[in-house]
Order: structure tokens, then sequence, then C-alpha cells
């Protein structure tokens, strides 16, 4: 059942996320962050909508998160909002598909509403509690791993070199990236406002299964500005649906 949660849940959630301390559910799988700031970027996704009234404050709150050099911040627009007088322009299957895996999944903040921040894919919390989003961005940051790097190629590609711990099912996922964009809604809960979006999700492609500690994986140009994309990251993970083990802009 689709929900929106109000802000008793939205205490609710954040406490509970405050009590959980480290997180174990990652801490067997990733290496220790180097000394000098070394371990890469916490993924952050925010399901949203631009048929939910209670949104824009999160998409706001995404925009200022997405400054943060230790943040990789993404932003997954979801259709099921799209029968209530407006349809969401940047809205994909794909990403309410995967809010519902994460649902299934279970866990702190587990549903299928918004707007919802999940934070390396493991835990989701109301996505306009910022207190609650910045304590486990920071909580996460002890668990990064593995190591990635990127470098680019003549003919505009990317090579990408993986180091860590791999598991069974791991994968490797470019996703191709819209950096801003801005949208008068005209109809709906949120009808002559305009909002705007960050890192927008508009394609997002396996590009290999991770079963060897170092690993290089090639990006073709082509998937880097698939559907007019202007940025891509790419984000190791296990399974579908699983926890988001590293992250990386390319």
């Amino acid at each position: 059942m689709i929900t929106r949660w109000n802000l008793a849940s939205a205490g609710l959630i954040a406490g509970l996320v405050c009590a959980l301390g480290a997180i174990p559910a990652l801490a067997d799988r990733v290496a220790n962050p180097q000394p000098g700031g070394s371990a890469g970027p916490v993924a952050i996704e925010l399901f949203t909508s631009q048929g939910c009234s209670s949104c824009p404050p999160a998409d706001a709150l995404l925009e200022r998160l997405a400054t943060n050099p230790n943040v990789l911040a993404l932003t997954r627009p979801v259709t099921y909002w799209d029968n209530l007088g407006w349809k969401d322009t940047l809205a994909r299957e794909g990403n309410t598909n995967l809010q519902r895996a994460y649902a299934a999944r279970g866990g702190v903040g587990a549903g299928v509403y918004t707007p919802q921040i999940m934070v390396q894919g493991t835990y989701g919390m109301v996505g306009s509690d910022e207190h609650a989003v910045r304590s486990y961005i920071a909580q996460a940051r002890a668990h990064i791993g593995p190591a990635i790097s990127v470098a680019s190629q003549p003919d505009g590609s990317r090579t990408i070199t993986i180091d860590g711990k791999a598991g069974p099912g791991d994968r490797v996922t470019v996703v191709a990236l819209r950096s801003s964009v801005a949208v008068h809604i005209g109809r709906g809960e949120n009808g002559g406002n305009q909002v705007r979006y960050t890192n927008v999700v508009l394609g997002e492609h396996v590009l290999a299964n991770w079963s060897t500690n170092h690993a290089v994986v090639a990006v073709a140009a082509h998937l880097l500005h698939e559907d007019g994309a202007d940025r891509a990251a790419v984000l190791v993970q296990q399974g579908s649906a699983g926890p988001i083990l590293a992250a990386r802009m390319l």
C-alpha cells in the first residue's frame, strides 16, 4: 500500500536511525576507509514525485546534500502518483520497482512512500528529515568500500578499477544522470509550482558482475550520455536491490 508518512513517523524513524549506531549489515563486507579521507562518497537515493505535496522540501534537501563531495546524491522519481492529476515528467518504472524491492527486503524505514531517502541502499527515512539523513550519512562513512578509481579514455569512455572484498551477486552498474532539471508542474498537489531536481536518474545499465577482489570494467562513452544525461555515476551493489557497497561519480 502506498503511504505518505507524517511528521510523527519521521520522528520515529529518526530515533530508530540514531539508535542503530554503525551499520553492521555492511561492516562485514567493506574495507575500513584509509586515513586521509580516501573513502568514496555515501550514496543516497531520493524517491520523489512531482505529484506529491510533501516532496519539494526533500527535493531541496537533496540539492543541498549533493554539494557535499562525501555524498553521491541521486533523484529517483516514481510513477505511482501519476494517476492523481499530474503525470511526473521524470518518473521511471525502474525507480518504482527498485523502491518496491527495497521495501520487500524490510528494515528500518522500509516501505513504498514519498519522499523517502535510502542511504547506501540499506536504511530508509522520510526524505525531508534533514537531521536523520545527515546522521545516517555520517555513520555510513565508517563503512565505505571497496575502492573505486576512474580513468578517462581518449574515445570518451571510462575505465573503472575496483578493489575490495567481492561477494556472490555483487554487480557494477552505471547510472546516467541529469545534474539539474527545473519542472513547472501544471496540475495536481503541486500545481502551479516549479521544482528543481538534482542528479535525476535517466537510465542505468549493469556493466558486470563483481566476483574478484580486483576488477577492471569498461564504460562505453554512449552510456554516459544516455537520453541527454550530462553526468554519470557507478554503483557497486549487492544484487539488484541490496546494500550499496561503494559509489563514484564518473
